[in-house]
This record gives C-alpha cells, sequence and structure tokens, in this order.
C-alpha cells in the first residue's frame, strides 16, 4: 500500500482518533480500552482498529490482559501499539531526507559538530523568538509538543520528574549518524526551552524514543 493510500485510511474521523488514542500511550493497548477512550462500541473500536493494523499504521498482537496465567486466567485479547514504519506524502514528490543524510555525511566528516550545534542552538532561539524560557515542565511540554516531540511526563512519583519524548522528529537522520544528529538535537532544544531558564534540556538516551530529555533543575538552596 502507498503511503498516499495509508495515511487517507485517517480521513475517518473515528479511526483517526483511535490511532490518535493507541499513539499516545506508548505502550500495548486493548479493544475495550480503546473503545473507551474514545467513546465508541467495542464491535465498532475493533473493527477501526483492526484496519489500521492492516493498513500498518498499527501493529497486532494477543496477551492476557488481566496478568495471570494458566487456567482461568482467559483468553489472550488483541493489542495494538503504533506502527514503527515511517508514512510520508509530498505533492509534489521532494526527497528532503536524502539531502538531510548528505549534509550530515559532509558534516560528520567536515568535524562540523560544534558548528551544526551551534546554529541549532540558535535556531531553537529564533523558535522561541521573544517568548521567556520555559518556567516549568508543563510550559516545556506544550512547547515539545508544538514541534512533534510527542513529551510526556516520566517518573511523576520520584523528587525530579523528567519529560521524555516518544518521538524524535529527525529520527531517519539520527539512525544514521547519531552523535551529530543527537548533539544538534540536544542544542535546538536548548535554545528552543532557554538554556537560561528552569527547564533544561540533557541527553539521556532510550530505545525507542528521542534521546533528549527535559528536566527542571534543582537551585542549591532546594538541594539537601
Amino acid at each position: 500500500m502507498k503511503d498516499i493510500d495509508v495515511i487517507a485510511v485517517l480521513q475517518d474521523p473515528v479511526r483517526r482518533r483511535l490511532y490518535e488514542y493507541v499513539a499516545a500511550q506508548g505502550r500495548e493497548v486493548g479493544r475495550n480500552e480503546a473503545a473507551e477512550a474514545v467513546g465508541v462500541a467495542r464491535t465498532l473500536a475493533a473493527h477501526h482498529l483492526d484496519k489500521l493494523a492492516e493498513a500498518g499504521l498499527l501493529e497486532s498482537g494477543s496477551r492476557r490482559l488481566t496478568g495471570r496465567s494458566g487456567p482461568g486466567a482467559g483468553r489472550p485479547a488483541k493489542v495494538y501499539t503504533r506502527a514503527r514504519a515511517e508514512r510520508s506524502v509530498s505533492l509534489p514528490a521532494r526527497d528532503y531526507r536524502t539531502a538531510a543524510e548528505l549534509l550530515a555525511e559532509a558534516a560528520e566528516q567536515a568535524g562540523l559538530d560544534a558548528e551544526l550545534c551551534a546554529a541549532a542552538r540558535r535556531r531553537g532561539e529564533a523558535l522561541r523568538g521573544s517568548a521567556a524560557p520555559c518556567a516549568g515542565l508543563e510550559e516545556a511540554m506544550e512547547v515539545l509538543a508544538a514541534r512533534g516531540y510527542e513529551p510526556y511526563l516520566a517518573d511523576a512519583e520520584a523528587a525530579a520528574p523528567v519529560v521524555r519524548m516518544r518521538n524524535c522528529p529527525f529520527h531517519a537522520v539520527a539512525e544514521g549518524f547519531p552523535p551529530l544528529v543527537c548533539g544538534m538535537n540536544l542544542a535546538l532544544l536548548e535554545g528552543l526551552l532557554g538554556a537560561e531558564g528552569p527547564v533544561r534540556a540533557r541527553m539521556d538516551a532510550r530505545p525507542g524514543e528521542c534521546c533528549v530529555v527535559a528536566e527542571e533543575q534543582v537551585s542549591k538552596n532546594n538541594r539537601h
């Protein structure tokens, strides 16, 4: 199925809401949960979830949602997660990915890491414009969401919660040039969030997520 046909599957509003819900969870989602989340019947949710899986937008599997095993644990239920495959449509056709990979290769070979990070930091500051640095994690999450990072609050019960991001907008190029692109990404977010503010970005790579996290700096007066 061509990418344009895959994306067209999301034209149905219920199907699109189901996809957005599953994608936002970062884990396996069962039919009952998805149906309740978007306010539709389970049978309708199952129909649309399977259509999304057929189109390659979701991946499906099965497991026991009760957490039990053995006799009496019940039958495995069908679960869904967002597919890892990347889809894009450009009309007319454009190939920005190849251009980005060529530029990354040239920058890496020329040892332009510092220059690239400086340019990325300036771009982040330009994107922030006249706005003040992010005052807290909630504001940082809004800023990151607007850039497509899909942020979520992790370790909410810990003394120092952090904002992690399920999506890296530069994922395709970062796979080929991780040190270069991840460093660029960090510098971009330093400028975007405001390095002089209470929220800072730092590296903390985790498989399947963005390599950068955001956290509130702890002042010396609050340390024990």
